[in-house]
């Protein structure tokens, strides 16, 4: 894996494989697991890739790629009651490059990552296993999608540990800890005025924030992971024992549903 991309070929790609595309402007990726014959399976929100059913929705909607109204003959629609999708891999694309997340990579290498949402220090489990837990999602759900906690990221990285982070306020997703934890560091960081005025020397504090806030949400370090099965899961869901919302913030404006 290189140090400032993940980028691999198509050719390279094996069953289990933990892939994502970014969408315009690198504002947010797309992941889903490459489950073999040209296939990825995905988390949507009803079968949209992101979004939050809120005024966010414009920035993050307007950075996708564009798409066709016509859907592949090929690809699979979310099932009534949950967004886990079957695509083929040109429609998960969206003419968008083609990289791979890596699993188990050195401390070293995971802090050198400036963006969040490439790589852990967690263990995947085999191909097969991967496989198979992304098929059963795809038939039972994956329960409320939410673009903080549950997002498809967070389905990705499940698939291919099949650990879960049950009691916080925030998933396992690299996109969403960079998403929060960047903008956190700057906050924190802020006190320090007090003690020095260089910029550069604030700088390099918020940075080191950062990556220590990263390091600390990757589920490969976190002690608040459970292994859970896919049958587990969907039961707990079914019940209500394991329950997701979606932010509840302002309406997205009807003209621009």
């Amino acid at each position: 894996m290189g140090l400032l991309s993940n980028r691999v070929d198509r050719d390279s790609l094996k069953p289990g494989d933990h892939i994502y595309s970014w969408r315009s402007a690198y504002i947010y990726a797309h992941h889903g697991i490459y489950v073999g014959n040209d296939k990825v399976i995905h988390f949507t929100r009803h079968g949209q890739e992101v979004g939050t059913g809120t005024v966010l929705d414009l920035l993050l909607v307007s950075s996708g790629p564009a798409r066709t109204y016509v859907p592949c003959d090929t690809c699979i629609p979310p099932l009534e009651g949950h967004g886990v999708v079957s695509s083929c891999l040109n429609c998960f694309l969206g003419g968008g490059i083609l990289y791979r997340f890596e699993y188990a990579v050195s401390h070293a290498l995971f802090l050198a990552k400036a963006r969040g949402g490439t790589c852990t220090l967690a263990v995947s489990d085999e191909g097969e296993a991967v496989v198979q837990r992304a098929n059963y999602l795809l038939n039972n759900g994956f329960g409320c999608y939410n673009v903080f906690k549950k997002n498809c990221e967070d389905f990705a990285i499940y698939c291919k540990t099949g650990q879960l982070v049950l009691e916080s306020s925030m998933g396992q997703s690299g996109q969403a800890v960079s998403i929060i934890g960047g903008p956190l560091a700057a906050v924190l960081s802020t006190p320090l005025r007090l003690v020095t005025t260089n910029i550069y020397g604030m700088a390099a504090t918020a940075v080191g924030m950062y990556c220590v806030s990263r390091y600390a949400a990757d589920i490969g370090m976190r002690k608040d992971v459970v292994k859970v099965s896919a049958e587990d899961l969907t039961r707990r869901l079914a019940i209500g024992a394991l329950q997701v919302i979606e932010p509840s913030l302002p309406a997205l404006p009807s003209s621009v549903r």
